[in-house]
């Protein structure tokens, strides 16, 4: 079976069960766990998995770092766990920052068992820095996370090819934040560079206007007939072939599409509201301009709205009788930073919220 298989199983269990996984040793059992087996290694072996591993670190004495794998006689990879009901933050790391200096490990995984972020020494060696090269949810996997995760099995493992992709991933990343500002407000020098490759003469402040302007509805252009090429390939590949006799159906601009993203957003804030209420109440429903996220199906009891039809920018509507404030999200996982709001507002909807 292989990883991207693995890790589909892995994230319909805890989509089953986080909502009664809220101690660590819970999300430990029930979630990290399944994972390092995912990954190749005998979790019941410890030679392989020590579980509570314990080291002196200066005047700190007896802590413990919830799991330390080894591979070739050397421990690689240190695992801090935390209950799956909370949200990460550099904080949860202490113990991973203390023993990355004094162990063979260049490899660091802080996780809820839902959320995973994997931390290395890119910056400087033997100091694990200060944000992870690579996170992912279990609520919102992606292709492209399966391919990475399996460089870390047993059979794959190679540290300096994971410390170098680590690297790599973080400068994409990077890249990818800088890429984003361009597309939703290009710099005076990207749309100079650009005017001066398409236009004869002298590029005025007039001209700069004009083509900066230009610039940003055409990546719009760009994004939106990928995304229709791809609806056209998977429409063309599922669908029933046309014959030159039939007709196709006219374009219908009420039809509203309901991304990959928006449905990871959803289980992310039915499982914030599963502390609270039954995740089977909580029900999308999706419009054009944004996808609402409703209790009971009301739409008169609205939780959080997704407003992900930017093209760069993506926005998560929470909200106070109301009030709808928008916060915006870099990646699905900071919908847990809204958890508090969340849980504030299905309280406010049940009429259970205290004065």
């Amino acid at each position: 079976m292989d990883i991207q298989t693995k890790l589909g199983e892995l994230q319909k269990r805890t989509m089953e069960h986080r909502e009664v996984l809220l101690t660590e040793e819970a999300a430990k059992t029930a979630l990290v766990m399944p994972f390092i087996q995912a990954l190749g290694y005998d979790v019941f072996n410890p030679s392989e998995v020590i579980p509570e591993y314990t080291a002196d670190v200066g005047t700190k004495k007896g802590e413990k770092v919830d799991y330390a794998i080894c591979h070739g006689g050397k421990i690689r990879i240190l695992i801090e766990c935390k209950p799956s009901n909370v949200a990460l933050n550099l904080n949860h790391a202490s113990q991973l920052f203390r023993y990355f200096s004094v162990t063979d490990a260049r490899l660091a995984i802080l996780t809820n068992g839902v959320v995973y972020q994997f931390y290395s020494d890119v910056e400087a060696t033997n100091k694990m820095d200060d944000k992870p090269f690579f996170t992912f949810s279990m609520d919102a996997l992606k292709p492209t996370d399966g391919r990475t995760v399996e460089k870390f099995t047993k059979l794959s493992f190679d540290i300096d090819k994971i410390v170098q992709e680590a690297g790599l991933l973080k400068l994409q990343s990077m890249l990818r934040k800088e890429l984003e500002k361009e597309m939703a407000e290009p710099s005076e020098e990207f749309v100079r560079m650009m005017a001066t490759r398409v236009h004869e003469g002298r590029v005025t402040a007039q001209v700069r206007e004009n083509f900066g302007k230009m610039v940003v509805a055409t990546f719009s252009s760009i994004i939106r007939d990928k995304v229709n090429e791809r609806l056209s390939t998977a429409l063309n590949a599922t669908g029933p072939s046309m014959t030159d006799q039939d007709e196709a159906p006219p374009s219908d601009p009420e039809i509203v599409v309901t991304t990959e993203e928006e449905v990871s957003g959803f289980h992310i804030i039915q499982a914030i509201a599963s502390k609270v209420v039954k995740p089977k109440r909580i029900v999308m429903r999706d419009a054009q301009s944004y996808c609402a996220i409703l209790l009971d199906d009301n739409n008169r009891k609205t939780i959080a709205r997704l407003h992900f039809n930017g093209v760069t920018k993506k926005y998560v509507g929470t909200f106070s009788d109301k009030d709808e404030t928008r916060h915006l999200i870099g990646d699905l996982t900071d919908i847990y930073q809204l958890s508090d709001q969340i849980e504030k507002r299905i309280k406010e909807l049940e009429g259970s919220e205290k004065p």
